[in-house]
């Protein structure tokens, strides 16, 4: 939501191949809250004939065409649709896709699950080869889930990562304290050498992950000690806190600010004075 650059100022919209296992179809939904459209994700291990699917995006037919045509040209069919939140712009195309496709749809949320099977921290996915973990970044929503790729050195971060601006954590069903544990979490995975790219469901590819998540840590620190001041100086209610401080954002997008506001004043009702 916030306007801010991150590190490498990437601008470039992502379509095709990433890396030697990962190709995007950009889903026609742009929008000041999903940026260039939603990035469709097909992982596929070189040489196998099977493939998983990311957030297929919202229901669209020809998005749903132009990923099975990409499947068709890289010689592989989807056997498994993988979403990273519920989040109807990731996975309103899931049934569908699956149909079309002759296959499930995985999810932490039961709801949105087609199939016996869900995903949850710890699962591998091994579809055609593949060594697609799988990581519990909750915060943005409750059931947002990153996959990390070894092979590639990147993690799918889904909406916890964005490839222009910052995350929108939403209240209720965002909660801050717990997307503040996640980016740490991303961060040690970044530090362990892992990981040095990020694929997020939104924008370009970017490929300082270490710059990304401390740019993340940071500037939601200042954006809670912005919110801290603004109820030190009185603000009662989220949308004063807004009027203080985003002034420097869209008027279009204050009620995303206002949510993150709200989620904002329960954390630190939670966690209570410092010192």
């Amino acid at each position: 939501m916030d306007s801010y650059r991150i590190p490498g100022d990437p601008r470039q919209v992502v379509a095709g191949p990433a890396t030697p296992r990962t190709t995007c179809v950009l889903a026609p939904n742009p929008s000041p809250m999903t940026l260039d459209g939603t990035n469709t994700w097909i992982v596929a291990e070189p040489g196998a004939d099977r493939a998983v699917v990311i957030d297929p995006g919202p229901l669209d037919e020809g998005h749903l065409r132009a990923v099975l045509a990409t499947a068709e040209e890289r010689g592989v069919r989807i056997s498994e649709v993988l979403l990273t939140h519920g989040h109807f712009d990731h996975s309103e195309a899931a049934p569908r896709l699956a149909e079309l496709a002759g296959c499930g749809v995985r999810a932490l949320d039961p709801e949105h699950r087609l199939g016996g099977e869900g995903l949850v921290e710890g699962d591998v996915v091994t579809t055609g080869g593949l060594e697609l973990r799988v990581m519990a970044t909750p915060g943005h929503s409750w059931d947002s889930l990153s996959f990390v790729l070894p092979a590639d050195d990147l993690v799918l971060t889904g909406d916890t990562i964005l490839g222009r601006g910052t995350t929108v954590v939403a209240h209720p069903d965002g909660r801050l304290g717990a997307y503040l544990d996640s980016l740490a979490r991303l961060r040690a995975l970044v530090a362990s050498g892992e990981v040095n790219r990020v694929l997020p469901a939104h924008g370009p590819v970017l490929d300082d992950a270490h710059g990304v998540v401390e740019f993340y840590l940071e500037h939601r620190a200042q954006r809670l000690a912005q919110v801290e001041e603004a109820v030190a100086l009185g603000d009662t209610t989220a949308r004063e806190v807004v009027e203080r401080v985003y002034a420097d954002v869209d008027r279009s997008l204050w009620w995303a600010a206002e949510v993150s506001v709200r989620a904002q004043l329960d954390y630190l009702k939670e966690r209570g004075p410092r010192g």
